[in-house]
Order: structure tokens, then C-alpha cells, then sequence
């Protein structure tokens, strides 16, 4: 049953839910946050890329969204829903919390 809002997930949890539900991870910061580090796998969602994120995911398999502090993201996360996806995260903290305890990925 698809969710009518986005719910907030911890790092701990969002950590598992990547791991064994292969949940997307889509980090709205700018491209040099991003490029100086990232989430693994994540894709860096921008006005640009919203579109090709649109139509190459599925709209049943979870999507986590993360920004830096976990605040622009729940915006996100609540477009994404409206956008017909079914399962939408905000990483609560964001990428600081994430980085914290977590291993991230430079470039790409």
C-alpha cells in the first residue's frame, strides 16, 4: 500500500533497508557536496536528472532521500511521493549523520 507521505528513517535503518531492499538513495545537494562525498550507489538528484530518475526507477521499490541535514530533503521526499512513488524516506541528519557513521564514496 502505498504511502500518502514520506516517513523519516535513521541511518542505522536506512543502512539496512539498502542493504536488503535495495532502496535508491538520491542526494539533493549540489554537485560539489556531492562530488567531495556520497552515500554509495547514490544518484545525485538535481533538476536536471529528475526527470531520467522518473522514468528509469520503479515506483514500488523505496526511495531514501538525502540532503545535508536531513531538512530540504523531507520537501523532496513529499514530491516524490505526489510524483506517484510508493516508499519515500528523509535520512533524518542527512549526509553529516550519515558520514558520521558510515562509509561515503568520493567522485564519480
Amino acid at each position: 500500500m502505498a504511502m500518502e507521505q514520506f516517513a523519516h528513517i535513521n541511518v542505522a535503518d536506512a543502512q539496512q533497508k539498502i542493504t536488503t531492499e535495495r532502496a535508491h538513495v538520491v542526494d539533493i545537494r549540489d554537485e560539489q557536496a556531492f562530488a567531495a562525498g556520497h552515500i554509495k550507489n547514490a544518484l545525485h538528484l538535481a533538476n536536471g536528472s529528475l526527470n531520467q530518475f522518473m522514468q528509469t526507477a520503479e515506483f514500488d521499490e523505496p526511495v531514501i532521500v538525502c540532503c545535508y541535514h536531513g531538512i530540504s530533503s523531507q520537501q523532496a521526499a513529499q514530491f516524490l511521493i505526489h510524483q506517484g512513488f510508493e516508499e519515500v524516506y528523509s535520512l533524518d541528519g542527512g549526509f553529516e549523520a550519515w558520514r558520521a557513521s558510515q562509509p561515503t564514496v568520493i567522485g564519480e
